[in-house]
């Protein structure tokens, strides 16, 4: 029998909601051709059986072609298989907001995690955590970050394509008000006064929201050099508070550090208007 001569995929899973590995599992028509061209070693959330020795330590014994990292890093452990997965990997990639910028679990970057340990364990000196979530490459080196809260199933199927093939994914940096504009949608910052994260976050959903007159929250994270000043400004003008302009970018993407900064434009005091000159 002639050995298996496809590259082999590997799927990973650490701190997260499971969303962004369903999205690959969600793909159905084309998983099955998928499969033709690359061989899945190790994906846990598609098995019901797996090799003992992998399925104990969760980290697997490679080595992989590629492999698709779900989730961000929370324990001592995860920084201990994170390590082991990248030493394994001949191309690592990150998908969805936990994996890329820490996930809404990054909420504990800000607040005291012993409190929030006491609040929801009974018995909390049972749980060993760290007291950040932090992305993969805050740990190891990247090749390739896919970003969404979930990840979109076209992007995630042109990622794999791209480094079956040798080549860079085809997945654009410009922001879903670019996307707005292709399908049409009439800009609800401008006509309808409603805030929007629009301009400062990467596209991939289609720009769902905003064509339901919903502002977009930002779950596909932040786009390529955002201009989170003229932003804080914009929503200031269109009614947030301070409280509120910290709030709306400490959602899916908590720990990305292109939003960093937002805290301290949002405590800035707005600029007195330009006093009206009076008639001579």
């Amino acid at each position: 029998m002639e050995p298996d001569s496809r590259p082999s995929l590997a799927v990973w899973k650490f701190a997260s909601c499971d969303g962004c590995q369903l999205t690959l599992l969600d793909c159905e028509d084309e998983l099955l051709p998928l499969t033709d061209r690359v061989r899945i070693t190790h994906f846990l959330e598609m098995s019901s059986a797996e090799d003992s020795r992998e399925r104990a330590t969760l980290a697997g014994t490679g080595p992989y072609d590629l492999s698709l990292v779900d989730g961000s890093i929370t324990t001592a452990e995860d920084v201990r298989r994170i390590h082991h997965i990248r030493r394994i990997s001949r191309r690592l990639v990150t998908i969805g907001a936990c994996a890329t910028a820490g996930g809404i679990q990054a909420l504990r970057n800000f607040a005291d995690v012993e409190e929030f340990r006491a609040a929801v364990y009974a018995s909390p000196e049972y749980i060993a955590t760290l007291d950040t979530s932090t992305p993969i490459s805050t740990h190891v080196p990247v090749d390739f970050e896919l970003r969404g809260c979930p990840i979109d199933r076209g992007q995630l199927l042109e990622v794999i394509t791209a480094f079956l093939a040798g080549r860079k994914p085809n997945i654009s940096s410009h922001s879903v008000c670019f996307q707005c504009k292709r399908r049409g949608t009439t800009c609800i910052t401008v006509a309808q006064g409603i805030p929007c994260l629009g301009p400062v976050t990467h596209a991939g959903c289609g720009a769902l929201c905003p064509a339901y007159g919903r502002g977009c929250y930002g779950c596909f994270g932040p786009m390529v050099q955002p201009n989170l000043e003229a932003m804080v400004r914009e929503l200031r003008h269109d009614g947030m508070t301070e409280r509120d302009i910290v709030r709306v970018f400490r959602t899916f993407n908590a720990a990305s550090p292109e939003y960093g900064p937002v805290a301290e434009f949002a405590a800035q005091e707005a600029p007195e208007p330009p006093a009206e000159e009076e008639p001579r």
